[in-house]
C-alpha cells in the first residue's frame, strides 16, 4: 500500500483584512489567554529548547513577533504537523517548520503530541524495528505520521490506521539519537 501526502503540505500566506469586530474579539481573546495561560507557562519553561511539538488545530496563525499586535505572516493549515520550538516569550512560542519557515504562535495552538513528516524519498513502514522485517506500507515524502515512541534509531508510527516502525533518520520531527515513550 502506498500512502500519499495531502494536497497542501505547506503553510498558506494569509491575506485577509481584520474587521473591527474581529480585531476587538482577538484582543479580548488574547487578554483572556494571557490571564488563563499564565500558570502553565512556568511549568513549560522547564522543557528543553529546542524541542518538537505539533500543531493543535487546522489553522494556526504564524506571526512576525510574540503577540497579537504583530502581523500574521502565514497560516499553518495542517493539524498535527510537527514544528520545532526554538524560543519562549510569555505565552508565545517561536517555531520553525520542516521548510525552515519561522514565526511566533500562541501556546494554545500547539500540543505536546509527537508527529513527524516522511523526509526525502519514498520510505518503508516496517512491522518491526528492523529493515529486514515485512513492509506494511510505502510512504511518500510529506506524509504525516503520529509517533508513539522512538528508541534505538527507530520510531513507532501510525498513519491511516496502520502501525509500524520507521527509521528515525528517514523522518523530520525527531532529533538524532532522541528517545521517548
Amino acid at each position: 500500500m502506498s500512502i500519499l501526502p495531502p494536497v497542501t503540505p505547506t503553510p498558506v500566506q494569509h491575506r485577509t483584512k481584520l474587521t473591527r469586530g474581529l480585531a476587538r474579539w482577538l484582543v479580548a481573546a488574547a487578554v483572556a489567554a494571557i490571564a488563563l495561560g499564565s500558570v502553565p507557562v512556568k511549568a513549560e519553561r522547564d522543557l528543553p529548547l529546542p524541542r518538537f511539538v505539533s500543531l493543535r488545530t487546522n489553522e494556526v496563525n504564524l506571526r512576525a513577533g510574540p503577540g497579537v499586535r504583530y502581523p500574521i505572516e502565514w497560516v499553518m493549515v495542517r493539524r498535527g504537523m510537527p514544528v520545532e520550538v526554538l524560543a519562549h516569550y510569555d505565552t508565545w512560542r517561536k517555531i520553525r517548520d520542516h521548510q525552515g519557515v519561522e514565526g511566533w504562535v500562541h501556546q494554545q495552538g500547539l500540543t505536546g503530541r509527537r508527529s513527524a513528516l516522511v523526509a526525502g524519498a519514498i520510505r518503508a513502514l516496517h512491522r518491526r524495528a528492523d529493515r529486514g522485517s515485512p513492509v506494511i506500507a510505502t510512504l511518500e515524502p510529506g506524509v504525516l505520521l503520529q509517533l508513539s515512541e522512538c528508541k534505538a534509531g527507530w520510531c513507532r508510527a501510525e498513519v491511516e490506521g496502520r502501525r509500524g516502525w520507521i527509521a528515525a533518520a528517514e523522518i523530520w520531527g525527531v532529533y538524532p539519537g532522541e528517545e521517548f515513550e
